[in-house]
């Protein structure tokens, strides 16, 4: 098979036909406060750009995933900057298992994402800035969102302010997680989750996507480059994201979102919770939440028609329009 490869400081993005490296791409690394090396790229070639969108993922995620929806919005006139998370797709692991996605609290994402606006975002990318964040991403950003005023407009996509605890009883879950974590277990991978990433072979049971050509997609870049997979989260990873989501649904007194947020929430959400970004919309004045039809977890690796909808409310979003009134929705 040919694989391109774009290289810069030893960094390297991995496209293949089907799935090639949007023309223009820098490729590279940073590092955050406490010394981890995280993987970044930059779409920013052109003129006359209406600035940069920060693209910032979800968990288990990688820049390679997210090549279509960076040429999606170079299309639409923005520069793009993205990176991966530590622990994940071309940044550092934290763990000798690399398949094992950790860490002991969410406040080291919070340091990979101010060192990545402080060090890439704003030093190399045009202003404005927005951002396009997915589910874990969501939930990093909008804590974030009540401390900083990075962005002009901020649009979520399945944000993780609440998650499906599969066969665990919700308060069963809240509760084990930290204590097995107290109990010196937390870097066991979830009882009863995949150890490896997604494989082709797992579509038909699937929350993520229903377009079957999308989801095999991003199934075969870790078939080709396995060490940007992750599998299932850890116990202390679980135990921080529920904390992290507290933080988010229950947030100090006179705390609230600085810019304006549209959640786009999927219709059909087995991962996150939909309801929940209604309960955060209810709560602050600043974010407002629509549903896609149709549409599973990851709304932008979505069918066509899903995805559609998805770019409406965003265009209107952006442009200062009601995202609600979209005739696509």
């Amino acid at each position: 098979m040919d694989i391109a490869t774009r290289i810069n400081d030893e960094a390297r993005l991995i496209g293949y036909p089907g799935n090639s490296i949007p023309d223009g791409t820098e490729c590279g690394f940073f590092t955050a406060s406490d010394g981890r090396r995280l993987r970044y790229a930059l779409l920013r070639e052109g003129q006359g750009l209406k600035g940069t969108v920060c693209l910032l993922q979800g968990r288990g995620d990688f820049i390679e995933r997210y090549f279509e929806t960076m040429t999606d919005l170079r299309q639409r006139g923005f520069a793009v900057a993205t990176f991966d998370w530590r622990g994940q797709g071309g940044s550092q692991r934290g763990l000798r298992n690399a398949y094992k996605n950790h860490v002991r609290g969410f406040s080291e994402y919070d340091d990979d994402l101010a060192s990545f606006i402080g060090k890439v975002l704003m030093p190399d990318c045009p202003p404005p800035y927005f951002a396009l964040a997915h589910s874990m991403g969501g939930c990093i950003l909008i804590r974030n969102l009540r401390k900083h005023a990075w962005f002009n407009k901020v649009v979520l996509t399945s944000p993780m302010f609440d998650v499906k605890t599969g066969w665990w009883p919700a308060g069963v879950a809240r509760f084990m997680a930290p204590f097995l974590a107290l109990a010196g277990l937390g870097r066991l991978f979830v009882p009863g989750e995949r150890h490896r990433p997604l494989r082709i072979r797992d579509f038909p049971n699937n929350n993520l996507t229903s377009d079957l050509g999308r989801f095999t997609r991003d199934a075969r870049i870790t078939e080709i480059a396995p060490e940007l997979g992750v599998g299932a989260p850890t116990i202390r990873w679980v135990s921080a994201a529920f904390r992290a989501m507290r933080d988010v649904m229950v947030p100090p007194k006179h705390s609230m979102v600085r810019v304006p947020v549209l959640v786009v929430a999927a219709d059909i959400e087995r991962v996150t919770s939909t309801e929940a970004c209604h309960v955060l919309s209810a709560k602050e004045p600043n974010v407002v939440t629509v549903v896609v039809e149709y549409s599973r977890h990851e709304i932008l690796m979505e069918r066509d028609h899903v995805r559609e909808q998805f770019w409406a409310a965003f265009d209107a979003f952006i442009e200062g329009k009601d995202p609600t009134l979209s005739s696509s929705l």
